[in-house]
Order: structure tokens, then C-alpha cells, then sequence
């Protein structure tokens, strides 16, 4: 037997939902299994929750609210430091779980966890520096400044593509800036939701600060979006989930960081190498389930046979396998969804004349039918579903171009613009590109997928890829309002 985690899943396992610091079932007693991507078998038991029970989790965070809130900057800075030397001291069974639940390789799941800590320590830094504003009166007598304040209780809905250090992207500042926090992770994805919060809860934090309830979007995610309990609302996921979600939560506030589609765009004097090597890798780690990832390959016409050749050889070069074997490059997709639709976006590429240079079909060799062969599609055009829309899989279309304003208007042609990437050894370019595609983020020579914990995150205006920014300060920004203070002291006794 591979060193495939069959002797590790365990199918009897229950997992409770964290309500008011207590570990609970759902009300109804409904549960769901959980299943492990890579091979089919049982990890253990969660609750499927209910509308009462998000009821229950809001009811709780609303509860401590106020007392998260009365404590400084600096008690919160010291819990997020407590909850990140938790987490380490942990990493290795989080890793664990983390690879089980989600199926990427051990390696992959090593990192994320580790980045799940730094956002506690980046949040718990960043809370303690961010100052406000004196801002100068007309009246003499008058001093005006703002002081930051929480939102109050935040619903943080999250996906299932990274569902250790995304959550934490929410909740290390909500907590630093004094939310409570009502998680509902995403229901292909909860078990290693419950092994973190069990580590958060395991802190001095106050009872009730974190609360996760697991369940279906449409049920639990709804109520905590729509419910008057919650003050604002967190999420990552979909652009059709993110528009439901802005829609439900009305006049709350809302960070919405949605889906992207690459691209990159590799121009003809760029370093063939290092854009083959960065491309592959945006276009197959994880899986290719990442909202940065380079899911379009824009290649001007005089180098793309070349580049093409160079990243096949690389795709071909990825080892399929159990996540749990250190020779293992690339795990099985999540879910059977995001299978089934790399299948209709390869389909439909390959019956409207794109031709697979290599990949294109699931894997057959493997435990389950979620292993999908990287994939390299050539003759790409702009009208296929393929570069229309996010994948989330392991592929990487091949589109080419002759002009440089051609290949920005295939960019800017679609509804998403989260990240793109370009590669040109020419200073002018880097700058004329980097202006006008019409994305959040662009990296100049690395990938769509390059990401630090710090810097601004999100869509660009007018696109489907969200609204807000996640990142280091700028995450303290969002879930926090700023509040004026107008103080008059024309009537206000000197003590001298």
C-alpha cells in the first residue's frame, strides 16, 4: 500500500461546532460526512448545522461583543500571538488534517498552515500601528480627530481551496480589531475547520469572541449574512455567491474577495525559462485551485512555440499521487464540482478546435476519479468558455497574440480582474501593460499567483472579482469604521 492516508482516515471520528466557547451538535442532530479527495474513504463525521444554530453562534458573538471591544489593541495583539504560537505548535497535526480534508500534498499543506500563523502575528503587529487622524477646524475652539472602531459581530463565510490560511485572513484581524466572529467554512472543508478552532479556543481568548458553525451555504451561510444580528460580512468564493451575498447582506459592510482568471501575459523579449517555470506554477499548484492562478496564457505569436514546448515539458514533468508521498507534486481536485467543470471547460475547448498538447482528461491510475493530468491546451481563442470563465483547475490555455493592445483587450474582454502577470525584460512595456490590464494585481516576471500576506488583495472596478482589499493593514482598515470626534473647547476652563 502507497503511504496514502487510508490507515489515518477514520470514518467513526465526530467532529461539534464551536457556539459560545461550549462544543456543540446541531440542534436537528443532522450530520454530514466527511471524505478524503485523494482516496474516498471516510474522515470522520461533522454537524450539518441549521438556521437556529447560526442563530445561536450570532446571539454568542453579539454577547462578548462589547467586552473584545473594551480591551486595547494590545490584549488583542496578545491573543493573535497566543493563537500563532498555538498554531505552531501544532503545524505538524494541522498539516495532517489539512491534507486529508482538502487533498493537497503534505508539503503544500505545511506551508499554508505555517502562513496561517503569520497572519495572526502580521494582524496582532499591525492592530497595535494603526493610527488615526487630528484633522485641522475652521473653528478655533474646536479639535476634530477619528478613533477606529469594530464593526461589531462579522460573519466570515470561506472556501474550501485554502481553508486554513484564507479563514485566517478574516479572522486574525477581526479579533486584533475587537469583532467577534461568527465562521461558517466551507462544507467540503470543515473538518480542518474544527482542528483550528479547537487550537484558538484551546487560548485565553474570551469565550465566545470565535464561533464556527458548519453547514450548507444556502442554510447557515444565508442566515448569517442576512441575519440583523451581524453587523458585516467577510467572504471568499465565487463572483455568483459574492453577488448573492452583497445582494442578501444589503447596507452592511462587505469584503468581497471573488474569482479571478490569470492571465499572464508572456511578451516576446521576456525570459522564456522563468515565465515557463512561474507560469507552471500558477497554473498547477494546488491544483490549480487558486483565485490568483494563471488560468489564461497569453503568449505573443513569436514565442510561442517555444514557451509552449517548455511549459509542456514542465506539466509533463508533475507527479500525480497521494498527498502524503513526499514525491507527490500535485494532489486530486476538492470536489467533484470543480472536476466537473474542468471537464466542460477542456470539452469545449477541444470541440472548438483547441488541441490538448498534453493532459486533458482525468486521470486513471489513481484512487479516486478527483486526479486530474496537468493540462496544456494550444490554439486557444478568446471565444472559448476556457478563457472566459475560472476554471480552477490544473490547465493551462494557450492564447496568442501579435499586438501588445491585443493582448491587453483579451485581458480586459471578460467580467473577472483579480490578478494577472507579465513577463518583458523591457522597462517602457512593463509600465505601458501594468496600466491598462484591468486587474487588482499585476506582478511583472513571476506569476499571476505570487502573493505576500501584506500587500493590498482584491478586483479591479467594474469587474466581478470583488470589492475591498485583504492584506496586512489594509484587512485591519476594511473590518474596522472610522469614527469622528468633534470635541469643543470654546467653553472649557485652562487649569492654568
Amino acid at each position: 500500500m502507497p503511504l496514502g492516508s487510508e490507515s489515518r482516515d477514520n470514518d467513526d471520528q465526530r467532529f461539534e461546532m464551536l457556539i459560545g466557547g461550549e462544543w456543540q451538535s446541531s440542534v436537528e442532530g443532522a450530520v454530514r460526512k466527511a471524505t478524503n479527495p485523494a482516496t474516498g474513504e471516510p474522515i470522520g463525521i461533522v454537524p450539518d448545522g441549521s438556521r437556529e444554530d447560526a442563530r445561536r453562534a450570532i446571539d454568542a458573538a453579539g454577547e462578548v461583543q462589547p467586552e473584545l471591544e473594551a480591551t486595547t489593541a494590545f490584549e488583542r495583539a496578545k491573543y493573535c500571538h497566543e493563537i500563532a504560537d498555538a498554531i505552531d505548535s501544532s503545524a505538524d497535526e494541522l498539516s495532517s488534517w489539512l491534507s486529508r480534508d482538502q487533498g493537497k500534498p503534505l508539503h503544500e499543506a505545511a506551508v499554508e498552515v505555517e502562513l496561517c500563523a503569520e497572519e495572526f502575528r502580521n494582524a496582532a503587529e499591525d492592530v497595535k500601528r494603526a493610527e488615526t487622524e487630528v484633522i485641522p477646524s475652521e473653528d478655533p475652539d474646536k479639535q476634530i480627530f477619528t478613533i477606529r472602531k469594530p464593526h461589531g459581530v462579522y460573519g466570515v463565510i470561506t472556501p474550501w481551496n485554502y481553508p486554513v490560511n484564507i479563514p485566517a485572513e478574516y479572522l486574525a484581524p477581526g479579533l486584533a480589531t475587537g469583532n467577534a466572529i461568527v465562521w461558517v467554512p466551507a462544507p467540503s472543508t470543515s473538518v480542518i475547520a474544527v482542528k483550528l478552532a479547537e487550537i484558538i479556543a484551546d487560548t485565553s481568548l474570551p469565550d465566545g469572541a470565535l464561533n464556527l458553525v458548519t453547514g450548507e451555504g444556502p442554510v447557515v451561510g444565508n442566515e448569517v449574512v442576512a441575519n440583523d444580528g451581524t453587523d458585516a460580512i467577510g467572504f471568499t468564493g465565487s463572483p455568483e455567491t459574492g453577488e448573492l451575498i452583497a445582494e442578501t447582506a444589503g447596507t452592511k459592510p462587505s469584503l468581497l474577495e471573488l474569482g479571478g482568471n490569470g492571465p499572464v501575459i508572456v511578451l516576446e523579449d521576456a525570459d522564456l525559462d522563468a515565465a515557463a517555470e512561474a507560469t507552471a506554477f500558477g497554473c498547477f499548484s494546488n491544483a490549480g485551485q487558486i483565485c490568483s492562478a494563471s488560468e489564461r496564457v497569453l503568449v505573443h505569436e513569436a514565442v510561442a512555440e517555444e514557451f509552449t514546448a517548455r511549459l509542456e515539458s514542465l506539466a509533463d514533468s508533475i507527479t500525480l499521487g497521494d498527498p502524503f508521498d513526499d514525491e507527490t507534486d500535485m494532489g486530486p481536485l476538492n470536489n467533484p464540482s470543480v472536476a466537473a467543470k474542468m471537464d466542460r471547460h477542456v470539452s469545449d475547448a477541444l470541440e472548438n478546435g483547441a488541441t490538448a498538447r498534453t493532459g486533458g482528461r482525468r486521470a486513471e491510475d489513481q484512487r479516486t476519479d478527483l486526479y486530474y493530468e496537468p493540462t496544456v491546451l494550444d490554439d486557444v481563442n478568446p471565444e472559448m468558455v476556457v478563457n472566459k470563465e475560472e476554471t480552477f483547475g490544473p490547465i493551462a490555455p494557450i492564447i496568442t497574440f501579435e499586438e501588445y493592445d491585443e493582448a491587453i483587450e483579451i485581458t480586459n474582454d471578460i467580467d473577472l480582474g483579480l490578478t494577472s502577470s507579465v513577463f518583458t525584460s523591457n522597462l517602457d512595456l512593463m509600465h505601458y501593460m501594468a496600466e491598462n490590464v484591468e486587474t487588482g494585481i499585476v506582478n511583472v516576471n513571476d506569476s499571476s499567483a505570487y502573493w505576500e500576506i501584506h500587500p493590498p488583495f482584491g478586483g479591479h472596478s467594474g469587474k466581478r472579482s470583488g470589492k475591498g482589499r485583504l492584506g496586512g493593514k489594509y484587512t485591519i482598515e476594511q473590518m474596522t469604521q472610522i469614527k469622528t470626534v468633534a470635541v469643543d473647547y470654546g467653553n472649557v476652563r485652562s487649569p492654568r
